[in-house]
């Protein structure tokens, strides 16, 4: 085997946990849906966010709570493992976010609201529907060639995480929330490391159970729709970097039976990728809310990503290559 293609394994063995990041948080973010991976490859991920802004981060609806400021500070701890379903390549992976939410409150007299601890725990499975066969060898692996991939993809929240009734800074939402949605890939070049171009697409609908004590009265929220575009580009054979866009629509608010805006909120932002070793890959970016006069959300998301995959079959490789 050549470098080159040893390369090309272990790039896209890690790249599936990237599938973990907290989608709620501005978006899943480039190549989090590709599918070039083993059978039965095992994945960990350390992610550190920062995000700040006018609505609770870990809130999928993005409600605005008026006259509050959220600064939050996450650490988000992920497992996923990869297998074959229907002879399709499909990924299960589950989330534990932990750290510290600030929200500063506005008035004749400011005050600060803070909680800190677990967060709602997050479980998703992602099943390729077209262009991406289960790979329990790697021969087959190194023949996949993908034009063409749409993916089916869900995931659930489960309401077990800090929450604090008297105030708006919560790391748990109360609530159980999840989302349908149809991850697909375009691939506009050459599949070979150092060459990769793909344009990705992600439409998607979340759904949100009523939150029945947001600060003492009854939240509710519409169905939202996600949109997500991302063009990536590889820069040399391990590095590579992204722009992408995503638009939220919906999870129309009501709370305590009075009626709030739709969101409409666009945001971009940029990726960069860098594979450390076989095992190991390093991902930092930044997606913020674009101003359109309203400055409705005004929300910031920063993300380091450090992963780790393994996989029984290349490890031996990596053995005998040395």
């Amino acid at each position: 085997m050549t470098t080159r293609r040893l390369w090309s394994v272990a790039a896209l063995m890690v790249l599936a946990a990237l599938s973990q990041r907290p989608a709620f948080a501005q978006g899943d973010g480039p190549r989090t849906h590709w599918k070039e991976m083993l059978t039965n490859t095992n994945f960990f991920s350390l992610t550190y966010l920062h995000a700040s802004g006018k609505t609770n981060p870990l809130d999928p609806a993005h409600t605005i709570v008026p006259d509050t400021d959220f600064d939050v500070d996450l650490t988000l701890l992920g497992y996923s493992r990869s297998f074959s379903l229907f002879g399709r390549t499909a990924v299960a992976s589950i989330l534990l976010p932990s750290g510290e939410i600030e929200g500063k409150v506005a008035g004749p007299v400011s005050t600060q609201q803070s909680s800190r601890g677990f967060g709602d725990p997050l479980l998703a499975f992602d099943v390729n529907l077209l262009g991406a066969p289960a790979m329990p060898r790697n021969a087959d692996l190194l023949r996949y060639e993908p034009d063409f991939t749409v993916d089916l993809t869900l995931s659930l929240a489960i309401p077990i995480g800090e929450y604090d009734d008297d105030v708006a800074t919560n790391l748990g939402q109360n609530r159980w929330f999840g989302r349908i949605g149809l991850p697909t890939m375009v691939n506009l070049g050459d599949w070979v490391p150092g060459r990769k171009t793909t344009l990705e697409f992600l439409p998607a609908i979340w759904f949100f159970e009523d939150n029945d004590d947001f600060l003492g009265r009854t939240a509710e929220n519409d169905p939202m729709v996600q949109l997500e575009a991302h063009l990536t580009r590889d820069f040399t054979e391990t590095m590579w970097g992204s722009l992408g866009a995503v638009w939220y629509y919906g999870a129309e608010s009501t709370i305590a039976g009075v009626k709030g805006e739709k969101l409409d909120e666009l945001s971009a932002g940029y990726t960069l990728g860098y594979q450390i070793n076989h095992n190991l890959m390093l991902t930092a970016g930044y997606v913020a809310t674009l101003d359109d006069g309203r400055g409705d959300l005004d929300l910031g998301v920063f993300r380091i990503n450090l992963i780790y995959g393994w996989h029984e079959l290349f490890e031996g490789i990596k053995r005998l290559g040395e």
